[in-house]
């Protein structure tokens, strides 16, 4: 499986992006290790994921959610907590 997920950052952005490792993504990201997010945005918290079973379909819909609104990203994670 490979991951497409939403991270809540410290400032209240949102960072989206595809991982084969959920949990260790998110801990890279919270120790700023292979991961791109400046000091100011860290912790941060999981707060979407999907599913996909090739990275290609993965890599499809993490460019489909990065051109979302702020608010539409929020309907979705709002909607998967229901």
């Amino acid at each position: 499986m490979i991951y497409v997920y939403i991270i809540e950052c410290k400032d209240k952005s949102f960072y989206t992006g595809i991982t084969w490792n959920l949990d260790k993504r998110i801990n890279e990201h919270n120790l700023r290790t292979k991961s791109c997010l400046q000091k100011s945005k860290v912790p941060v918290k999981l707060v979407y994921w999907e599913e996909y079973m090739t990275r290609v379909e993965a890599a499809k819909r993490e460019k489909e959610i990065k051109g979302w609104s702020r608010k539409k990203k929020e309907d979705l994670i709002n909607c998967s907590l229901h």
